[in-house]
This record gives structure tokens, sequence and C-alpha cells, in this order.
């Protein structure tokens, strides 16, 4: 949590649970990923988080934007981005969803399958495509391994088609799966890749693009490389596969922009024992799964928490939320304790919470209203 952070909460005293997200580090993220793949043009995947506080941020600082809908779009066409800077990634997208996006300028399009490629030579002629090619989601805290991107043969026989139909056989995209501890993944997406401009080439087809994805991590519990050390593998991975033909390259982070820069503020509702001989308490929060925490399903992402009664004694815990549903649990399994004198009432911190938290959000679930959120 940074100073900046801290301040607000201790002036502000903000009613919980909220959101506070700190702007200076999000630049600062971004200048590092920068550092880090100097070559690489920067697609933020605004999905993470698409405060425009943050977009307008990224703009200023030379990002471009990667979309899942049509309504990521116009949210930054109405930002005053230029449509020359917004990729449509998603792979799943209505046709008419496809026209609007062409009508108003973008020129790139993500596929991975026949279908897609017939609704995109229908709507969007003579745009730029990309196909995604599936990965394994090895050592990615949140895998992307099954519902994105198609077999490398596939993607060969889409872009062979892709430019049949009129469209621009522009490159391949993949995903190494959000939360990606292990850089070394790159690598391997990478090679398959090269397989594929390789033998795309052979019949006339020379692609211009590759999109490494996102997956930049988080800090959460586990011990993370450097921005830098992620940049140096992937960028000799990527001059090992290409020499010096290297297509352009863009990258789509995600959390690792705002990631780090958020904490979400909550109170402790209750504190109870469902049996005498209990070997664990439950720890009751006023933010849930439903409330902005989602990505604690089966326990995957595993937040840093803050309380002011660190550095006592400690014992184990489960943690929930407060709504009336079983499913709203957030760490039964992942060994999470907590100080022995907490106390209802108690204002916690959940670290690195700018990402994937408001955005996910139910709108009124138990009628509780959505996460507060601040930009400061």
């Amino acid at each position: 949590m940074s100073e900046k952070i801290a301040r607000f909460l201790a002036e502000r005293q903000p009613e919980t649970p909220c959101l506070v997200v700190d702007l200076d580090v999000v630049a600062e993220n971004f200048r590092a990923l920068k550092r880090a793949l100097p070559l690489a043009d920067i697609y933020y995947a605004m999905k993470a988080n698409p405060a425009p506080q943050i977009l307008s941020l990224l703009a200023e600082m030379g990002s471009n934007f990667d979309t899942a809908s049509i309504y990521e779009i116009e949210r930054c066409l109405d930002l005053g981005i230029s449509a020359a800077r917004i990729s449509y990634g998603s792979t799943i997208k209505k046709e008419r969803d496809i026209a609007a996006a062409f009508d108003h300028g973008v020129r790139t399009f993500a596929f991975d399958s026949e279908a897609e490629l017939a609704k995109l030579a229908a709507a969007a002629p003579g745009a730029n495509v990309y196909c995604r090619i599936l990965t394994t989601g090895v050592s990615a805290d949140w895998p992307l391994s099954q519902k994105f991107g198609c077999e490398t043969d596939i993607a060969v026989e889409l872009l062979e088609r892709a430019a049949k139909l009129g469209l621009v056989p522009f490159g391949l995209s993949f995903h190494v799966g959000s939360q990606q501890r292990d850089p070394g993944q790159w690598d391997v997406a990478i090679k398959a890749a090269k397989d594929v401009f390789d033998r795309l080439g052979r019949v006339g087809i020379t692609l211009k693009m590759l999109n490494l994805g996102g997956g930049f991590p988080a800090r959460y519990r586990q011990d993370l490389e450097p921005m830098s050390a992620y940049g140096t593998k992937i960028m000799g991975s990527l001059r090992r596969h290409f020499g010096n033909k290297m297509p352009t390259i863009y990258v789509e982070p995600g959390r690792s922009i705002p990631g780090d820069a958020g904490i979400i503020q909550t109170e402790i509702v209750l504190i109870a024992k469902k049996t005498r001989d209990a070997a664990k308490r439950w720890i009751y929060l006023d933010v849930g799964r439903f409330g902005g925490l989602p990505e604690t399903m089966d326990e995957a992402i595993k937040y840093r928490i803050k309380t002011p009664r660190d550095g006592g004694p400690t014992g184990p815990v489960v943690i929930a939320g407060p709504t009336c549903d079983e499913v709203d649990v957030l760490y039964d399994k992942a060994g999470y304790e907590m100080p022995l004198d907490l106390k209802v009432g108690d204002k916690i911190e959940v670290l690195s919470a700018g990402a994937y938290t408001a955005t996910y959000c139910s709108t009124g679930f138990n009628g509780f209203p959505p996460l507060k959120e601040y930009y400061i």
C-alpha cells in the first residue's frame, strides 16, 4: 500500500468497502513494462480496470487499448482515444458489434474459429485479423487454456482462408494465463507461433504481428521475479526464434498495470466459531466474491491482507463475505492466519486489488451496492 493511499484513508476515512487506486503507481507500472519490453506496442487490456482516470492517464502516456466489447470501444472513443489505437481482442463477437467497431474506425480484430472469421469478412471487409492459438496455462494462477484459441494447424488453415475472404492475415496472438509466475512460458508459445509464421510463409502469406498477450503478474502472496526479468527472458526468446526477422510485437498487460496500485479497504462485520472446539475462526468482511473479489474462486488469487493489529499472535481463519450465499467464502484451505485480537469493526486492507475487482462486482446481489472507487 502506497503512502499516498495510507494518507487518503487516514484523512478521508471513506465508507467501506472501497477501492482506492494510486495513479502514480499505475504510471510507474506502465513505464516498467515499457522498459522491460522496449520493442513492444502496449495495448492495455482495459477489462482489468476500465476507470476513465486510468484510461486517460495511459492514453497520455502513449498506450494503445485492447478491448473486449463494443462498449469498451465506445468508452475509449468517448475519452477521445483514436480508433487507430484500439484492437478488438475478443474472439467472441456479435456481427453487429464487429460492424459498429468497423464503422467507428477500428481495423484490427482477433478470431480463433471459422465462424468468427466469416463474421469478420462480412462486417469488417479488408480488416487486419489475427488468430489466437491455444496455450496450456501452466504456472498461471488464473489459466486461460480452454475457452480461447485454437490449435496451430487450425490457425494456419484459418489465416489462409482469411486471405481468400479479402481480409488481411495480420498475425497471431496467445495468452499464457493470467498471473503467470513463470516467464519461461512465453518461450513455449513464441516457439509455436514461429512455426505458424514459417508454415504460412511457405504458401506466400507473410504475417506481420505477434501479440504476446497478457499474463504479467501483480504482487499477491507468492514471490515473483521483477518485470525486468520477464522482459529479459521474453526478448531473449523473440531473438532466438525470430532472429533479425522480428515481427511487430504487441503486448496486452492487464492486472500488472493497475493491480499493485490499488487496495480494497473492508470492515470486519463478524467473528465467529462454528463449534466449541473449532480450530478456525470465521472472519466475515463487508466485501466478498460478489462485491469485487471473484478471483478468490477456488482460492486461485491469494491476496495479501493488512490489519491494524499485525505483529501479534495469529490463528487460522476462514475468510468470508457478507452475502447469504454459501459460496461467498474467500479463503478456507489457503492457510490464512490473522491476529487473535482482531475485533468486529476493525478495518483491514486487501492489497494489490486494483485489477479485476470493481469491474467484476455485482450490481445489487442481496441489495449491496457496487464497490465504491477512488482514484488519487
